[in-house]
């Protein structure tokens, strides 16, 4: 069993945390005027085991292939309910694999429930106090901050 949840990083998200100027000015924080964004798609284990991938496109159904051929077992996946996880593709893509793979959708906005969001604002929080100046050095901060985590 294991949880999921998909986290958007941008560019533009103001970075967490303060600043500091002399006494009177007030405190400018510089940031490159390009925006850009990459998304981790994670998933918790019952037994702790993370699994991630980074990416700037929409590929849940890639991310469950590679989730379940690492498990090497069939895996119940508990998601929230995003349109992708309910959409035509990923339910077909559900009825090819369902020996490998089975998906469990959480109740509607209830993220008390997935421990996955933890990691997500967690992510977020340290990524954007890097101030990555593309999307390469953006996921390459995300990669950084789930060292003890298996890349898929």
């Amino acid at each position: 069993m294991a949880w999921a949840d998909r986290c958007g990083l941008r560019s533009d998200a103001a970075p967490p945390g303060t600043s500091w100027a002399p006494k009177g000015p007030t405190p400018v924080v510089t940031v490159g005027g390009w925006r850009f964004k990459v998304n981790v798609m994670s998933a918790i284990a019952a037994r702790g085991t993370l699994y991630f991938t980074v990416f700037t496109e929409k590929v849940f159904t890639d991310f469950l292939d590679r989730l379940a051929r690492q498990a090497g077992r069939k895996v119940h996946v508990i998601a929230d309910r995003h349109p992708v996880h309910r959409s035509k593709a990923v339910r077909a893509w559900l009825e090819k694999n369902a020996e490998r793979i089975e998906l469990h959708l959480m109740p509607g906005y209830s993220p008390e429930l997935n421990p996955d969001e933890i990691l997500n604002a967690d992510v977020k929080r340290h990524v954007h106090a890097a101030r990555a100046c593309s999307a390469d050095d953006l996921a390459r901060e995300t990669r950084r901050l789930l060292p003890l985590s298996t890349y898929l």
